[in-house]
């Protein structure tokens, strides 16, 4: 069971159903249909105590996880397998030094998403999957791009991690096989600069990319800007070693030029 199927939950559902499982989930878009309920139906809770897996990718709220606060007496006693997509945010700012599972956490700006992924830890036996930037079909550079919104923004030295959408699904999938819970980091190879991410998205498109602005001349909402107050480089070594992944898309490179081969968008 999937507790909040959005970009990321949908790509994990069909990598999940093309291995065999049965899966259902919520959303705040319910589709009876196909098994997508809405997060306040009474027969959710149910379904989550009798899952043999529950995924949580919902992110927290200014009062906190709210898939906790609905379904924990369901999670708590449950001997299925527990997964919980949390975010690299939880490390802070480290100068760009490469970060791991054994680094601290709880110094970031993002005070929530620290407290969501310690809350879900708490738990007990739960497999912790720590996000970068996620991009894929649908959510990258070319709809930037394409719509005018594309910002080469100058910070020397600014370094982000990302991984491609489909990569998720498969560390996800790789995670359901391994009984042994964990924090994973979920990465490419190659953290940098978003520029360059979007330069190269330009080329693809054969068109010119944005001109580089120093930061202080970008138009950056607070949320946008917060983003650029933190570097870091992401280690996906424990992925590689514990969960046996090999990423589809170790770079932006090969990952942008997959989507725009596959929808020129």
């Amino acid at each position: 069971m999937i507790l909040g199927e959005g970009y990321s939950g949908g790509y994990i559902r069909r990598a999940a159903e093309r291995a065999g499982w049965a899966v259902t989930g919520t959303s705040r878009t319910p589709k009876p249909d196909k098994g997508i309920h809405a997060f306040d139906d009474p027969a959710v809770t149910d379904m989550v105590a009798d899952a043999d897996a529950v995924l949580s990718s919902v992110p927290p709220g200014k009062d906190g996880d709210p898939m906790l606060a609905r379904f924990r007496e369901s999670l708590a006693p449950r001997e299925g397998w527990t997964g919980y997509l949390s975010s690299t945010g939880v490390y802070g700012d480290a100068d760009g030094a490469w970060v791991d599972e054994s680094a601290p956490t709880g110094s970031g700006r993002r005070e929530a998403r620290s407290d969501a992924d310690a809350a879900w830890r708490a738990l007990g036996d739960v497999h912790i999957f720590r996000l970068p930037g996620i991009y894929g079909p649908g959510r990258s550079a070319f709809e930037r791009l394409a719509d005018g919104k594309a910002q080469r923004i100058d910070a020397p030295g600014q370094v982000f991690s990302r991984v491609h959408v489909e990569d998720i699904a498969a560390a996800v999938l790789a995670a359901l096989n391994d009984p042994a819970p964990g924090i994973y980091n979920i990465s490419d190879d190659q953290p940098a600069p978003n520029h360059e991410v979007i330069a190269c998205a330009a080329r693809l498109m054969d068109r010119e990319p944005p001109p580089l602005i120093p930061l202080e001349d970008a138009q950056l909402s607070p949320m946008a800007r917060g983003f650029y107050a933190e570097n870091r480089r992401v280690a996906n070594g424990k992925m590689k070693r514990d969960l046996k992944v090999r990423l589809r898309y170790p770079d932006y490179e090969r990952g942008l030029a997959a989507i725009w081969r596959e929808t020129g968008t």
